[in-house]
């Protein structure tokens, strides 16, 4: 079952990886050498043949990221436009970014532009043509003979989901261990003694061992017996609704460990991508509102008596407390009051330019540097007090999951409303989400309705 899976696998991530060269290759065609192509000043195909190196690096993790290639897709009746247009809009972010930096050639934006149109039709006809292929090969090959370990209702459960999940399967039997009580039906039923039978000329492909966690203690006095089957063993493993794991199981040193978390910090796309992301865009941001923030400094300076930034500790990634920067807008009073009050619509502490750059979120320009930096994200979770995290740890179990990421000039909760004195569970469950769906193209659509929300929003105060 799970050798079959792998060859399907190989072959689609080879052919998923190469699909830039023939986005690069039409697009040359049609720009620099096809019968309506443009006139021609600089043409230097070695850079050309350097970006599509480039590209086809970058395509190959943000495609493995959004799973272009990945085994459930092979039976999957969607077509897959959204996750393969964010694929897109991401690789080509990070393309441009690089471009944005890297000076020396300059490039032909109606080659990018084909180009990148090329690569999202490809990869939906690449795509097409696998579950095509899959279902055709589904109907000729024979269905893989499973048999199972364990009778009860967690078993009945693995086996109908294997049934829906990739290549066709059989199930030949199942093996009740002691104390189990039978579930199934069907299929005939072995002791775990009685496996000795199918030891010769067995008609198994593979034995699956479905036990719930209560009966994982029974695994060193079955594993021996199923050994002598002469067949790959695999098994389930389910930690219950409250937990969500991640696909990783890995060797460290000696040690077989397994991802219970749903972090994607751990992710080369988390952390190299997001950050040049972050990088070029908050550079480019500066660059632009340069003038504005003099301008506000000035205002600031001439309206009321105190420093014009403000710097207060809050808590990031991994719980890490730091300094965040903002234009000040509040007339100057003890640290412990701006550390632990809370914010309310028509503060009397704020000036008349505070509550003009709160209004429009402009207050927080400055925490672009802490972008730059590193201690924040351009989009993740709004970075808290750390008076306010310990009281929100105390009402509030899973609060503190959101600083799995780096936290954000804006967010999900953010730009869905969420912003000011507003509820706190509701916060957490958006947090929670943007956690568990984290990707590139959400970071994208987070900050195209930033330029609405932020702007706009009622609970900017």
């Amino acid at each position: 079952m799970i050798s079959r899976l792998k060859v399907y696998v190989f072959y689609m991530r080879l052919a998923c990886n190469l699909l830039p060269v023939a986005a690069f290759t039409f697009a040359e065609y049609v720009r620099f050498l096809g019968p309506h192509r443009f006139d021609i000043t600089e043409y230097d195909p070695v850079s050309y043949f350097h970006l599509l190196i480039f590209a086809t690096i970058v395509w190959s993790i943000v495609a493995d990221h959004y799973g272009l290639a990945a085994a459930e897709l092979l039976l999957a009746e969607t077509t897959g436009l959204r996750r393969t247009f964010a694929a897109c809009c991401a690789t080509y972010t990070v393309v441009f970014a690089a471009l944005f930096f890297y000076r020396e050639v300059s490039y032909s934006r109606v080659f990018l532009a084909v180009s990148a149109i090329s690569l999202l039709i490809a990869s939906l006809i690449f795509q097409a043509g696998l579950r095509r292929i899959a279902r055709r090969a589904t109907l000729a090959r024979k269905p893989i003979r499973l048999l199972i370990v364990g009778a009860d209702a967690h078993a009945a459960r693995t086996a109908s989901r294997l049934g829906s999940v990739g290549p066709p399967c059989r199930i030949i039997g199942y093996v009740s261990l002691p104390g189990q009580e039978i579930a199934v039906a069907g299929p005939p039923l072995y002791a775990l003694d009685q496996l000795d039978e199918l030891a010769v000329g067995n008609s198994i492909d593979d034995v699956v061992v479905a036990l719930p966690p209560p009966r994982w203690p029974d695994f060193p006095a079955i594993v021996p017996a199923l050994e002598r089957l002469s067949v790959p063993i695999r098994a389930v493993l389910d930690f219950g609704p409250g937990v969500i794991t991640s696909d990783k199981l890995f060797q460290f040193g000696t040690l077989s460990m397994l991802d219970l978390g749903t972090t994607p910090f751990d992710t080369v796309s988390y952390i190299l991508f997001k950050r040049a992301l972050d990088v070029a865009v908050s550079t480019f941001a500066l660059i632009l509102s340069t003038p504005l923030m003099l301008l506000i400094a000035i205002a600031i300076r001439l309206s009321s008596p105190g420093p014009i930034l403000f710097a207060q500790d809050r808590v990031g990634l991994n719980g890490k407390v730091f300094r965040m920067y903002k234009f000040r807008t509040m007339r100057i009073g003890p640290a412990s009051e701006s550390d632990t009050a809370w914010t309310t619509e028509n503060d009397n502490r704020r000036t008349r330019v505070g509550a003009l750059l709160r209004r429009h979120s402009l207050d927080e320009l400055p925490q672009l540097f802490n972008v730059l930096r590193g201690d924040m994200s351009l989009v993740g979770p709004r970075p808290e007090r750390p008076h306010f995290v310990r009281k929100f740890l105390q009402d509030f179990s899973r609060y503190n999951s959101r600083h799995r990421l780096k936290v954000g000039m804006t967010g999900w909760a953010q730009v869905n409303g969420l912003r000011g004195d507003t509820s706190i569970p509701q916060r957490i469950e958006y947090d929670l989400y943007y956690l568990q769906n984290w990707s590139l193209g959400l970071d994208l659509r987070i900050m195209a309705m930033t330029l609405w929300t932020e702007l706009f929003g009622r609970n900017a105060y």
